[in-house]
């Protein structure tokens, strides 16, 4: 294992920056999220700690690319804010998320009401959900897993089509695999950050996906033409879990803050830490580290304290009138489920902490 760590004047340097305008800038920030986020740079920190690799094909060792620290962010040209006209984050579900329709519509309005408390202060809504067939898309059966798969490319043309006036950003988000050209095997998810469209699939979070029980296979591709969707009718859903819901979280935020021009961190252990595989995208926490949580800062404009007070909202906030998941993959629409929240415990625990600290 090997541990990136970086000197205190580094990390001070790369948050706070050497830009008079930009020191000036921080210490008008409240005492309370100054202090919280000088824990960037505390060797000692609670909060806070270096970026860990596990092997030779984590992404940092495989993917090198240059670090971003805040003043790089804030000076970028190229970079989108959002504005007053340009305010929301648009969802858009292709194909069901849950094995019910009640099931996918309560899986959706939970990602959304955390991508409200994560981004607080945009606005996001949900876009009338569509088939795989709406978005003419080419599709394949991956040779290695034998799962369907879906072009990712060509479904960031169908979302930028659909893209309404008043969006900072539209997200596609599916329980089906995605590929971004022949050659390759796979992707988690694509995005354009010129066009601020992006499109991320959930389908191998389940956690059945690597199994050789995995009921997503198909043998054999029959189409009677190059607009027969038909293998999509019915196809397998993973169950919703509370692991699958924060892979899910997870994916898409980290997916939205390059929208908004975050690069993937270097500095601290971080949601904006790139992934290679399951393993890694595992180990990578939750919150933004103090860098980009003042990048994120900086575009939106939220107060720390009611952003995190939101979060720990919403994992509180366990609807008990919602559809639950039958113990087989089923279509039945009338069992109840409350939002499987038992992963987020330690977060919860996590951002109270930050509570106090902003609190003292």
């Amino acid at each position: 294992m090997q541990i990136v760590r970086h000197s205190e004047q580094t990390l001070k340097t790369v948050l706070i920056s050497k830009n008079p305008a930009l020191v000036a800038q921080y210490e008008k920030l409240d005492a309370g999220e100054r202090r919280l986020m000088n824990e960037a740079f505390l060797p000692n920190s609670d909060l806070f700690g270096p970026i860990t690799l596990h092997s030779k094909s984590d992404w940092i060792n495989s993917h090198p690319e240059a670090p971003q620290d805040f003043e790089e962010f804030f000076n970028d040209p190229y970079r989108k804010t959002p504005s007053a006209e340009k305010h929301s984050i648009y969802i858009q579900c292709i194909g069901s998320l849950g094995n019910t329709r009640s099931v996918s519509e309560e899986y959706v309005k939970w990602l959304k009401g955390y991508c409200e408390a994560f981004f607080y202060g945009l606005t996001v809504k949900l876009l009338e959900p569509v088939p795989v067939s709406a978005t003419k898309c080419s599709f394949r059966i991956n040779d290695d897993t034998q799962n369907l798969q879906i072009h990712a490319g060509q479904i960031l043309k169908f979302l930028k089509k659909r893209k309404p006036e008043d969006a900072f950003c539209v997200v596609g988000i599916t329980m089906i695999d995605l590929y971004p050209r022949d050659s390759w095997n796979f992707v988690f998810g694509q995005a354009s950050l010129t066009d601020g469209v992006g499109i991320f699939s959930f389908a191998r979070y389940g956690r059945d996906f690597y199994s050789s029980h995995y009921e997503g296979k198909v043998k054999k591709l029959r189409k009677k033409s190059s607009s027969d969707y038909s293998v999509f009718d019915n196809y397998y859903i993973p169950e919703v879990t509370s692991v699958l819901l924060l892979r899910s979280c997870k994916t898409l935020t980290h997916e939205i803050g390059h929208i908004f021009g975050l690069r993937h961190c270097q500095w601290l252990a971080c949601l904006m830490q790139g992934s290679n595989h399951l393993e890694e995208a595992d180990r990578r926490p939750l919150n933004l580290c103090p860098v980009c949580l003042r990048k994120l800062q900086s575009a939106i404009g939220f107060s720390l304290k009611e952003r995190y007070r939101a979060l720990v909202r919403w994992i509180d906030d366990e609807s008990t009138d919602t559809p639950r998941v039958t113990p087989r993959h089923s279509r039945e629409d009338n069992v109840n489920l409350p939002k499987p929240v038992e992963a987020f415990k330690e977060w919860k625990e996590w951002l109270t902490q930050c509570l106090a600290l902003l609190h003292t």
